[in-house]
């Protein structure tokens, strides 16, 4: 299957990574907006959309495709945006001297920082002694944001009296750590001025847009590369229950039917509409479906029309198994 070459810029980007988030923030500054100068698509990082994976064999947040160009480095999409447009002046208007400290501070936090910042916050994954390296961890991250709290003191940037790339590309990160356990980030001594920077990030404007829509969806991005379904919540949470799923459609069985009714992606809303539209969308689930794991499953999916609305609707005759649902989510008209 040939790479899908989309015709406006496409960003994928996951809401909480901090990768994505310093990417939004450079994006954002730049004067750029998703809907009118860029396409946006949210990523569930457990079932990431074949386009994503087709675009980049790495396939980590955030991407973005502009033409033939794929550009999946966080710094990489930041420089893409504000050589377009640098009202802030986060890369212009540096000496040489303050760019070298630019990068070096920016090759700290992606480098030694990142680590030990991932293995502090994610302890479990790295060591089955999670709790005694964790703490060593923490420490070793704290000794670097001591040296960065030592920088802001003077001007209460990193570079000065002025934000520049290092300060935006590193907020995000230092958010993750204080996340870990705000109570004693906050508590920390030595990092007065660390903290004061942090929290003024935490209030800005800047973070707040960037983590609501149109910057950062709540829900994936629904690939056509996928099939769908529609699900009353409750009959959903039965289902996983019982391991399989046999509802046809809202108040109809697998059993009455002979198959389940299924949506391609351009197809939800107007489901949601004819079947849902009197609920609160709380009550509905969005299953998104691989159809090569429906096919492994010995079942088969018929394009078939739909009476009364003249188009061709997927249709899954058999039981839905739990190990075909990429993701299930509230859905949100």
């Amino acid at each position: 299957m040939a790479v899908e070459r989309p015709v406006a810029p496409v960003l994928y980007s996951f809401r909480r990574c901090p990768y994505a988030i310093r990417a939004r923030l450079a994006l954002a500054a730049a004067g750029l907006r998703p809907g009118r100068d860029l396409e946006l698509r949210e990523v569930s990082l457990k079932a990431k959309p074949p386009e994503l994976l087709e675009a980049s064999a790495k396939a980590t947040v955030p991407v973005l495709v502009d033409g033939a160009a794929v550009i999946d480095e966080s710094l990489a999409v930041m420089g893409w945006a504000l050589e377009r447009c640098d009202p802030q002046g986060w890369l212009s208007g540096w000496s040489t001297t303050e760019t070298a400290a630019m990068d070096a501070l920016i090759g700290e936090n992606d480098g030694p920082f990142k680590h030990h910042l991932d293995r502090f916050k994610y302890a479990s994954r790295f060591s089955a002694d999670a709790g005694g390296e964790r703490d060593g961890h923490r420490v070793a991250a704290l000794a670097i944001l001591c040296r960065w709290s030592r920088r802001l003191e003077p001007g209460g940037w990193l570079l000065g009296t002025r934000p520049s790339l290092a300060d935006w590309a590193l907020l995000p990160f230092v958010r993750q750590f204080r996340l870990a356990d705000p109570q004693r980030f906050d508590a920390e001594p030595g990092l007065e001025a660390l903290q004061s920077w942090l929290a003024r990030f935490l209030a800005g404007p800047e973070l707040a847009a960037v983590l609501e829509i149109p910057w950062a969806q709540r829900s994936p991005w629904p690939s056509p590369g996928w099939l769908y379904h529609l699900a009353l919540r409750s009959e959903w949470q039965a289902a996983r229950a019982a391991g399989v799923y046999r509802r046809s459609t809202r108040g109809r069985s697998l059993e009455e039917v002979g198959f389940i009714h299924l949506s391609q992606a351009h197809q939800l809303t107007a489901t949601y509409g004819r079947y849902y539209a009197d609920l609160d969308p709380g009550e509905v689930t969005l299953l998104a479906l691989d159809p090569e794991r429906l096919v492994a499953a010995g079942l088969e999916v018929r394009l078939e029309p739909a009476p009364g609305s003249g188009e061709l609707f997927p249709h899954l005759h058999g039981p839905l198994p739990q190990s075909a649902v990429l993701w299930a989510e509230r859905w949100r008209p």
